[in-house]
């Protein structure tokens, strides 16, 4: 080998704010300056980091896209040592934007290259916004390594855009990223990454964004595959991460195959670290990776926390009725913002059992959280006898129970609306499906924590939280008891909906697979109970659209990957034979 044995990547993984372009170029600047100290030859920053992702329809608008640009020119200025900055970024082309990376270096955007693989699937629109770049990709000679530079999708796709790097001569291939997680992705994510690394013959540097965008999750877990498919190095999921790696550099067979080779564009030569600090050995960064109900609480804890802080909220407020979901949802606020900035209000009516009671003001307790008692029965008697006269003759029924629900949902507001606390709403995915809950009621807030999350999993996931700890944060009793609105006497949600057990398989079929009436009933489901809960999830899309964001931990959650229309007569079958 002629040239360098190794190059020296930061990879800079950085929670990020959409619009915040100052916040952002600051960011990318310190984060920088660290890399030079360091002595690296490239810093690697996420998938359009001045801007954040996704930006959105932010990019229709020609004066966003301008000071984007801006931006990134003002943080060249800043990129005056040898180490070369590639950073996401909006290029545009007469009327074209291009989801680009630009390759930075002596205070100029020397190069930028454009993605060529746009994901338009899931809560992927991207084709909305830009033109994909064609395969006449460039690459760049830095530290004296020849680098190949992609964005995201790109590495997906099979013998597609690294592998033509390599075989134009790459030596190292760069793939900076802003992916969303959902359960499993990492596991998914690696063994792409160890395929495509084989399958070029070169390692691969996937740098990942993290942090909480709307329902998005990023989870960083940014790593470094070798040529052999095998991890040299992983950085931390759920954290913001600044780690130096050293890449080995492989010796590279000549491929003699007219037009494979690519035009290299000269950044920096291995001559010219003289003067950057001496690049001693050290040890890699290698994350532990933790197990499947930590990676989902952390990501629930993560999109809480910068959902709350990056809208301007400091605190939040929750109902706690002493079940399991508002005692998980506290839980969560508590680990992802501090006990002393969750407020819990029990608001019992003369349905609430004792039990519920307690069970409330001992979690608040274990919680370390301020909570505070505001009885409902007299105001829901005020209104049932407001109401009287309107309801004569008309027999008792959910809306007189759904008021209830109502009333909280206003007391809650109010405290918002007085305290500047965001309120956050309690119901989970199984719930959210089948419409089991009260608009302008329980549905009332800022952030569905758990709008994601089916009620088995919530289970699941409280007593993973409890076993954190010798003292059972969540009480033992909320996870034994019988699941209950305590909107009448003795009622159970086992009288309205089927098990959880089977409700949830159903839901999961349904909506996350997509699987038809027919092919649920014969996988083994009921089929009159399959109608049902079908009926349920379809009519109930006018709920969820006016329900508040959740966060996003499955492959299709309600939101952006799941767009069905509310006005919808479609049934399968109703065409004539």
């Amino acid at each position: 080998m002629t040239g360098p044995s190794k190059l020296r990547v930061a990879m800079c993984q950085l929670n990020l704010r959409v619009g915040d372009l100052a916040g952002n170029m600051a960011a990318l600047s310190q984060a920088y300056d660290c890399a030079e100290t360091a002595g690296a030859d490239i810093a690697l920053f996420p998938e359009l980091a001045i801007c954040g992702y996704p930006p959105e329809d932010l990019l229709l608008k020609p004066g966003f896209v301008e000071d984007l640009q801006e931006a990134v020119e003002q943080f060249a200025l800043g990129v005056t040592g040898h180490c070369t900055a590639v950073l996401g970024w909006v290029e545009r082309h007469g009327s074209e934007l291009f989801n680009a990376a630009a390759v930075v270096h002596d205070c100029k955007i020397l190069s930028s290259y454009r993605k060529q693989a746009l994901p338009n699937y899931g809560v992927f629109d991207e084709k909305r916004y830009f033109s994909a770049g064609n395969a006449d990709q460039c690459l760049y000679e830095i530290g004296g390594v020849i680098v190949s530079v992609t964005v995201c999708e790109d590495v997906w796709v099979d013998a597609g855009p690294v592998l033509a790097a390599a075989r134009g001569g790459a030596a190292i291939a760069v793939n900076i990223n802003a992916s969303p997680f959902h359960i499993g992705k990492q596991q998914v994510r690696q063994e792409m990454l160890s395929r495509r690394a084989i399958e070029a013959g070169i390692p691969v540097v996937y740098l990942n964004l993290v942090g909480g965008q709307d329902e998005l999750v990023f989870d960083g877990g940014s790593v470094v595959v070798g040529a052999d498919g095998e991890i040299e190095a992983r950085l931390p999921r759920f954290e913001t991460a600044c780690s130096v790696v050293d890449v080995p550099v492989v010796d590279l067979p000549v491929v003699d195959e007219p037009g494979a080779s690519l035009a290299v564009l000269h950044v920096s030569s291995a001559q010219e670290k003289s003067n950057s600090p001496e690049k001693e050995n050290h040890s890699q960064p290698l994350a532990e990776v933790g197990s499947p109900m930590e990676e989902v609480w952390k990501a629930l804890v993560l999109g809480l926390h910068d959902y709350v802080t990056k809208n301007g909220f400091a605190q939040v407020v929750i109902g706690l009725s002493g079940g399991v979901d508002s005692s998980i949802v506290a839980a969560l606020a508590t680990d992802a913002l501090g006990p002393e900035s969750v407020h819990g209000v029990l608001m019992p009516s003369r349905f609430s059992s004792d039990h519920s009671l307690s069970d409330a003001e001992e979690l608040a307790r274990n919680l370390g959280i301020d909570y505070r008692t505001v009885p409902i029965e007299a105001a829901h008697l005020a209104l049932l006898d407001l109401l009287a006269p309107s309801f004569e003759g008309h027999t008792a029924d959910l809306t007189e129970e759904n008021l209830q629900s109502r009333i909280r949902g206003v007391l809650l507001m109010a405290l918002s609306n007085k305290f500047g606390w965001m309120v956050l709403t309690t119901g989970n995915k199984s719930e959210t499906a089948v419409g089991y809950s009260t608009l302008y009621g329980d549905t009332a807030g800022g952030l569905a924590v758990i709008k994601d999350v089916p009620k088995l999993l919530v289970y699941e996931l409280c007593a993973w939280r409890n076993a954190q700890q010798s003292l059972d944060v969540i009480p033992s009793s909320v996870l034994t008891k019988a699941p209950s609105a305590e909107l009448r006497p003795d009622q159970r949600d086992d009288q309205s909906l089927p098990a959880y057990e089977v409700l949830d398989p159903i839901i999961e079929g349904y909506v996350d697979q997509d699987l038809t009436t027919e092919e649920l009933v014969a996988i083994g489901h009921d089929a009159e109970l399959v109608s049902k809960i079908v009926g349920l999830i379809d009519t109930a899309e006018y709920k969820r659209r006016q329900s508040p964001p959740g966060i996003r931990i499955s492959q299709k959650a309600f939101g952006r990957d799941r767009r069905i229309p509310i006005t919808n007569l479609y049934a399968p079958g109703q065409l004539p034979e």
